[in-house]
């Protein structure tokens, strides 16, 4: 029973990571402006415009994006770390890291249930 719950589980944590969790990111650190900033964060998944570009496949539900899709991949995931230094894109570079780190979490998730 537990074991079928994980699918489950696994989906609900990985888009509340990336609903409310750029909330709560927005309402700590930008506190005065924290509704701009999460709309902003939000629109940073607009990054996973790029599966379209995936082949043979556009989506596979058990892929794992992280290094496969080109706003995916090592080189753009240091520059959206870098531009968390860079106060003019501060609040999206943050949100592209977030998601990138989300999408890493589910990675790892669905490695891990690949082995039960």
């Amino acid at each position: 029973m537990m074991v079928e719950l994980l699918p489950f589980a696994q989906s609900l944590v990985h888009y509340s990571l990336h609903l409310l969790a750029p909330g709560l990111i927005a309402w700590v650190f930008f506190r005065g402006r924290w509704k701009r900033a999460w709309l902003i964060m939000l629109a940073t998944m607009l990054v996973d415009l790029d599966h379209l570009f995936a082949w043979p496949d556009v989506f596979v539900p058990d892929r794992c994006g992280i290094g496969f899709h080109p706003l995916h991949s090592y080189p753009a995931i240091g520059v959206y770390a870098a531009g968390c230094f860079v106060r003019q894109v501060r609040i999206p570079a943050i949100g592209l890291l977030f998601h990138m780190v989300t999408d890493f979490q589910d990675c790892v998730w669905m490695a891990c249930l690949s082995r039960m």
